[in-house]
């Protein structure tokens, strides 16, 4: 008999334990909390069993409820960024992108893995960007392919470009699919006639598939998370009768799925990056994407166990991640797996993108006012450094401390390709190609948010934003928030609403002597309450001036280096960059890779006493389109500088910032500039004390 040691990392008392073991899956109830077994072939040592957990009749409630596709949509400056992108790369793949134009899921050949995620992924992103900007060519888009999915479902139940072929069935790709098409219903409720009913009808299959050990690989198991919120909505909003056979299914995901209640515990969390460690867990759980997805593991969990150590698990693992891999532009390092603090490591705009929908996610489940602080952060910083202002290229890898983007020699990133951090179509993977464009559109969709009783509005994320709803008996209300946030500090909000309710605004953490005036009264300071404040609203029109400034903070990074804050905002030396043109998509003259590099010296050290910050407003009152490129915000921070001795790596990227630096020129004044705005940039820098 071959013998196979199989290690339990988690378990459900009295219901089937799945036991991991290389090239099977074995199912066995497991009473005791050590015990050795013989299951078919393999001798079973089993350890450490996570604490039970009973699953409860129904899913708890989420702390808040999000608004439904189209309720709430951008206004100012946040429409035209949404419009950038309409007019970029993400509003035009469907026209020449082959993984996307040719698609497997509409009966074209084209597809770049058996994971099948490509057309989900465009599919997922798209249908948001769609309604946002009301683009009829990008909504008939995307009905197509609803329609096209559903018109070729298989009998069996199946879902998606496998059916009718010899591909294998796994169940990751589909999950995207499903998050575009909930949307979809959320927008035009007629579509659950033919949404529910096909759901349903892969439900019940892939519940036996999973049952059987059928449809999993290691992406899929790492991912179960977004089938589980897919099965949720099901249950929350159209059931069908079938509330046993989903609660069934959610607990088998969990149960054939990674242990992320134990990848989040600190005893086992990787505090370095990670390529010269060994995972005590699944690989691919210290994969950037999959830990940016399996941040809403737990919480989805929680719905179905309603157990309070799930959530307390997934905010311990929020922190940790953070705190051992942050950067900060509010996202975390990850050059395909977890990668540290190091600032010439990089970040896949994949995870960024991820980590925004996540986040918001934890936020709705949870409440906590720290996720929304990071979500916002990560939007205005990250998420727009990594791609050109027209949004016609994108990076795979971004970087903290960012002197070129070119192909690497050497190459700092040890398990991606020197080529990662080019702008450009499909630089490295095409994955972030076809998933960043759901970044802004879901920001948006996410940051108006509801209390499960109707009765409250509540504004998250803040920047212009127009919204319609309708709350506890049947009032309706109108929110329209005229604003430059993040690049100023006021808010007017008008409110227009049938009946009085209670309005509440989210107060930053990064929020210094902050104000409000209500219909024009002398403004008070405001009084979060788990970072929101509380506004009665009356019935007819309310109108609100937020003011909430901020000062410039210093967060201590490593080798003795600092970074700049003010608000949400991060700021970078922005490096003036020279640009060559490295490849041209022949059918499509705007996708190009770009190489870009140093123009001007970079090797400073500032005195961060010295830090004072500028303001600009446009006097017109608009901001430049697209305003994420060099030079374009209106608010800068100065600092007294000075040049040093700073090596480079080859000639592509800097090494650590000097820990000890001396001025080996005179004292001077750099501009820093919102972090978005850079594509080449320092943004950690070398400290010391200058005198003029």
């Amino acid at each position: 008999m071959g013998m196979v040691i199989c290690f339990v990392l988690g378990s459900f008392l009295s219901v089937p334990l799945i036991l991991h073991c290389r090239g099977q899956l074995t199912i066995q109830g497991i009473r005791d909390n050590m015990q050795w077994t013989v299951v078919g072939s393999a001798l079973v040592y089993v350890l450490g069993l996570t604490p039970a957990v009973t699953a409860q009749t129904g899913l708890a409630p989420k702390k808040f409820l999000n608004l439904p596709l189209g309720q709430v949509k951008p206004s100012g400056w946040l429409h035209d960024q949404l419009i950038v992108q309409t007019n970029g790369l993400a509003g035009h793949e469907h026209e020449f992108y082959d993984y996307v134009s040719e698609t497997d899921w509409t009966g074209g050949p084209s597809y770049y893995s058996n994971l099948e995620e490509a057309g989900s992924y465009w599919f997922n992103a798209m249908v948001a960007n769609g309604v946002l900007v009301d683009d009829a060519t990008i909504q008939s888009q995307v009905q197509y392919f609803l329609d096209y999915v559903l018109d070729h479902q298989d009998t069996d139940g199946w879902l998606g470009p496998e059916v009718g072929t010899t591909k294998p069935r796994f169940l990751w790709g589909r999950y995207p699919f499903f998050f575009g098409a909930i949307q979809m219903v959320e927008y035009n409720s007629s579509l659950a006639e033919r949404v529910v009913p096909a759901l349903h009808k892969f439900v019940s299959l892939a519940n036996t598939m999973i049952h059987n050990g059928e449809g999993l690989e290691d992406w899929t198991n790492t991912r179960w998370e977004d089938f589980v919120m897919t099965l949720q909505w099901l249950y929350d909003f159209y059931p069908e009768g079938n509330e046993d056979l989903l609660i069934d299914t959610m607990k088998m995901l969990k149960l054939t799925g990674d242990p992320w209640e134990d990848v989040f515990k600190p005893e086992y969390f990787p505090q370095t990056a990670v390529e010269d460690l060994t995972n005590p867990f699944p690989e691919l759980t210290w994969h950037g994407v999959n830990m940016a997805e399996g941040l809403k593991a737990l919480p989805s969990t929680y719905r179905f166990t309603h157990n309070q150590s799930d959530l307390d698990a997934a905010s311990t693992g929020w922190d940790l991640l953070f705190q051992y891999h942050g950067r900060p532009s509010g996202i975390y390092a990850a050059d395909e797996y977890l990668a540290g603090l190091e600032a010439v490591r990089g970040t896949e705009l994949c995870l960024v993108v991820e980590t925004m929908f996540s986040g918001s996610y934890l936020y709705q489940v949870i409440g906590d006012p720290k996720f929304a602080d990071r979500v916002e952060r990560i939007t205005y910083n990250a998420l727009p450094a990594t791609l050109t202002g027209n949004m016609w290229s994108r990076q795979y890898l971004q970087q903290q401390n960012q002197i070129a983007a070119r192909n690497m020699s050497p190459n700092p990133f040890p398990l991606d390709g020197p080529y990662s951090n080019v702008f450009g179509l499909e630089p490295n993977y095409p994955c972030c190609t076809v998933n960043h464009p759901q970044g802004w559109p879901k920001f948006i969709s996410n940051a108006f948010v509801k209390t499960p009783d109707d009765s409250s509005l509540v504004h998250v994320y803040l920047g212009p934003f127009s919204t319609q709803t309708t709350l506890a008996n049947a009032n309706k209300v109108t929110v329209n928030v005229d604003t430059l946030y993040p690049f100023s500090d006021t808010l007017n909000t008008t409110i227009t609403a049938a009946k009085a309710f209670t309005y509440q605004v989210r107060i930053p953490s990064w929020v210094t002597g902050g104000t409000i005036s209500v219909n024009g009264a002398k403004a008070k300071p405001v009084a979060p309450v788990n970072g929101l404040h509380s506004v009665k609203v009356g019935a007819g029109t309310t109108r609100l001036v937020l003011n909430l400034p901020a000062d410039i903070t210093i967060e201590s990074r490593p080798h003795n280096s600092v970074a700049v804050h003010r608000g949400p905002l991060h700021y970078a030396f922005d490096i003036s960059r020279g640009q060559k043109v490295l490849a041209q998509n022949a059918q499509q003259p705007m996708a190009v890779d770009l190489e870009f590099d140093a123009t001007e010296t970079w090797q400073y050290a500032i005195d961060p006493s010295s830090l004072q910050f500028h303001n600009e407003p446009p006097s017109s009152g608009t901001l430049p389109s697209p305003v994420f490129d060099s030079g374009l915000p209106p608010m800068s921070i100065t600092a007294t500088a000075c040049e040093i001795d700073w090596a480079i790596a080859g000639t592509t990227f800097a090494s650590a910032p000097p820990s000890s630096p001396a001025c080996t020129g005179p004292a001077t004044t750099i501009t820093l500039r919102p972090f978005g705005s850079t594509k080449l940039r320092i943004g950690e820098f070398p400290q010391l004390k200058i005198t003029a």
